[in-house]
């Protein structure tokens, strides 16, 4: 088998429960998604990783959310990476791959050699959760710590859901023999589920007070939840990555002595939102002296979406309240 051959399990997430231990997860794994996501723009190699690591967390995380939700992840800081944004859409009707798509806004001179988590400075890590329409969006906020995106995640669910969470994530370029180098990424969640009141006291035990999972979990719970960190310690790059190894036969290998217990694999693919008519929408706020100054010398009003690279071109006439028809769009 080949890097670049197709395998069953690629673009996947794959929720599980540990019954004894009452604990949930999921496995994830992008290959093809990844690399399609990053092949919208020449990032640096560090900004690739850190797009690599937010992607990864974004389909890990997003496959708890409902039919029709959406949930966002960004990051955004004072350093040379100034914004990482990612978008997991769950599916309109059971069966359906989720889409993801993710993208960074960086300032190029600043980049530097150091590695890859360097590259972002004070700032935070937020989560957003849209349910549609007649909905309130729902946005935690955690501050930039420990060490990795990774950190920050585990750090917003410790603070802002109270839930104890694990994850162990790989990710990198692979190149077989006559392949391309591809990327592929692959991660475990671990979520340990409250039977009690969740934690309520201030100063937790991580950087700067926050909570961590440890701070959370108590009694009993504690001991499974301490075991199941320690199978998971023992995991390698080349089994959360692939190909090799499936994630069923990953959570065998783990934790054969938790009973796990897997549910319908979960298809992801990348996907983007953007269109001609929300861009009029969004442009239809503006008022006739503001589309004028986004008409370029050749009397159109061009955009282009970070996410997928769409380029639109539309004649400004056409716009706002005097909207009538005419937009030329090239992908």
């Amino acid at each position: 088998m080949t890097l670049g051959q197709k395998i069953a399990w690629d673009d996947t997430i794959l929720p599980f429960q540990l019954d004894n231990s009452d604990i949930r997860g999921r496995v994830a794994r992008l290959d093809g998604a990844l690399d399609t996501i990053l092949s919208q723009h020449d990032y640096p190699p560090q900004v690739e990783s850190l797009i690599a690591e937010m992607a990864l967390l974004t389909a890990l995380i997003g496959q708890t959310i409902k039919l029709r939700w959406k949930l966002s992840l960004q990051v955004q800081s004072e350093g040379p990476v100034r914004l990482i944004a990612t978008d997991y859409f769950a599916p309109t009707q059971e069966g359906e791959p989720a889409n993801i798509r993710a993208y960074a806004s960086y300032d190029a001179d600043r980049i530097t050699d150091a590695a890859p988590f360097t590259q972002i400075g004070a700032g935070y890590f937020a989560l957003l959760i849209d349910q549609g329409k007649g909905t309130s969006p729902y946005q935690g906020i955690t501050p930039i710590a420990g060490g990795s995106l990774m950190s920050c995640a585990e750090s917003y669910f410790a603070q802002s859901e109270q839930l104890p969470t694990r994850f162990a994530l790989s990710f990198g370029k692979s190149k077989a023999r006559g392949d391309a180098a591809q990327w592929r990424a692959g991660g475990v969640l671990l979520q340990h589920m409250p039977k009690a009141s969740p934690f309520a006291n201030g100063g937790g035990s991580g950087e700067n007070g926050l909570l961590t999972a440890s701070d959370i979990v108590g009694g009993d719970n504690e001991e499974n939840w301490i075991r199941a960190n320690t199978l998971l310690d023992t995991v390698e790059d080349p089994e959360l990555i692939g190909p090799t190894v499936s994630p069923a036969d990953l959570l065998v290998r783990l934790f054969h002595e938790e009973s796990p217990r897997v549910f319908d694999m979960q298809p992801v693919r990348f996907g983007c939102t953007c269109s001609e008519d929300r861009l009029r929408h969004s442009l239809s706020i503006y008022p006739a002296s503001d589309i004028a100054e986004m008409t370029t010398d050749d009397g159109i009003v061009t955009a282009d979406c970070q996410f997928c690279g769409a380029h639109y071109r539309l004649d400004p006439a056409t716009l706002g309240a005097e909207a009538s028809s005419g937009a030329e769009h090239d992908s």
